[in-house]
């Protein structure tokens, strides 16, 4: 009997021909082509993964998800001023199913958290894509979830204390995700025309956004909101 179950088993050679027949497919959205390559190449070389296609903006990216049907969608959390987090969120809407890994060069202790209650199911900082990447990927095709071990651990010891305080203990986790989105608009110059016209919202609904940042950052004034948005996103790019 054990020599029959033996038998049966596939051997090495015919698991990677199913692999290769059978990829993973994997969607990259990122509006950097450079790093959109880096990643591609990276995944190609596996024997049962495949890169099915590429995006650089939200809206092309779920165009893409339509037609490429992928198994994994790897999203960059800014895309040329747009959010990743509300690209996850219509993703997850659209193909609740569908594994999300958000790709970021942002703290992960502002954002890892808002991305996982959006429906990621990992996270990977842009500093470490390259080596873990594939970790991450079959990590969650595994059903588990993705996050840096500094980042896992932090999480551990809060819910084991009992604590239900943010990761980074700063204000800025007051703000909903699209005031985190506008207040980072804001940082980057932008006013709030253009920023209403770049998130497909009104103008009223961008002034109110800007009110409430103030209120829940305890400023006084448009002028202390856009000083303190622009020392953020200074601080977010030198992160």
């Amino acid at each position: 009997m054990s020599g029959k179950n033996v038998k049966n088993q596939p051997s090495p050679t015919k698991a990677v021909a199913v692999a290769k027949k059978n990829p993973t497919r994997i969607l990259i959205v990122d509006d950097h082509p450079l790093l959109r390559q880096g990643i591609a190449q990276l995944i190609n070389h596996e024997n049962d993964m495949i890169v099915c296609g590429e995006a650089e903006n939200s809206h092309k990216a779920l165009d893409a998800i339509a037609l490429t049907k992928c198994d994994v969608a790897i999203v960059d959390i800014s895309l040329g001023g747009s959010s990743g987090i509300e690209l996850l969120k219509n993703i997850k809407v659209r193909y609740p199913k569908l594994l999300v890994l958000i790709l970021s060069m942002h703290d992960e202790s502002v954002y890892a958290q808002r991305a996982l209650r959006a429906g990621a199911a990992g996270y990977i900082m842009k500093q470490e894509a390259t080596e873990r990447v594939l970790t991450a990927i079959r990590k969650v095709l595994n059903g588990e979830v993705y996050l840096s071990e500094k980042l896992g651990t932090r999480m551990l010891n809060q819910l084991v204390g009992g604590r239900s305080a943010t990761l980074s203990g700063s204000p800025i986790e007051e703000l909903s995700d699209r005031e985190l989105e506008v207040f980072g608009l804001i940082g980057q110059g932008h006013g709030t025309r253009p920023i209403a016209e770049k998130l497909h919202l009104s103008v009223k609904t961008i002034e109110s956004h800007r009110a409430h940042i103030k209120e829940k950052l305890n400023l006084k004034n448009a002028t202390e909101l856009v000083h303190h948005a622009i020392q953020w996103a200074q601080s977010e790019s030198l992160g």
